[in-house]
């Protein structure tokens, strides 16, 4: 079973999502791609305590550094480019053709910046899995499901607060 609850949060509400666990998903409510199954509040379920504190501490400035355990539900190349943008650092960015070429070294064989820019895109574990960091080759602030204001923000907050530790 699939359980959810909302988090509120600086930039709008967020639906969770959980199951066997795992945080499974995390989006802003009524993004692009959100979630098709029907809801089932349990924010009591304790990956969800987890996932507020993450959120928590992100907003207020800082790079958490614990994780829930997550569990994102995609084909096996989606779930290779979740783990590539896992570690993108926080305050720093890629490009959608930096993500393929990382993945192309690790994996052997052609990926193309479109295709991971679809499972960019499909990410379902927004911000945590931190999609927003990936950017166009030169620099422009492609996509989000989130909306573009909402990357725009999340990418100033993250450099804001990384400049002021360097």
């Amino acid at each position: 079973m699939i359980y959810t609850c909302t988090i509120d949060t600086p930039l709008g509400e967020m639906l969770a999502a959980a199951k066997d666990g795992n945080l499974t998903g995390l989006w802003f409510v009524r993004q692009k791609y959100y979630p098709p199954f029907a809801e089932n509040p349990a924010p009591d379920y304790p990956v969800f305590a987890e996932a507020r504190r993450w959120l928590s501490a992100y907003f207020a400035g800082g790079n958490p550094d614990v994780t829930p355990p997550l569990a994102p539900e995609g084909t096996a190349f989606r779930r290779a480019v979740w783990a590539a943008l896992l570690r993108i650092p926080y305050g720093e960015t890629a490009s959608y053709g930096g993500v393929a070429a990382q993945l192309e070294r690790e994996q052997g064989g052609a990926v193309s910046a479109r295709a991971v820019g679809g499972a960019v895109g499909h990410n379902p574990v927004s911000l945590i899995i931190p999609c927003h960091r990936v950017i166009g080759s030169d620099g422009s602030l492609t996509g989000y499901g989130g909306g573009i204001e909402r990357k725009k923000a999340l990418l100033a907050l993250e450099k804001a607060h990384s400049s002021a530790k360097d």
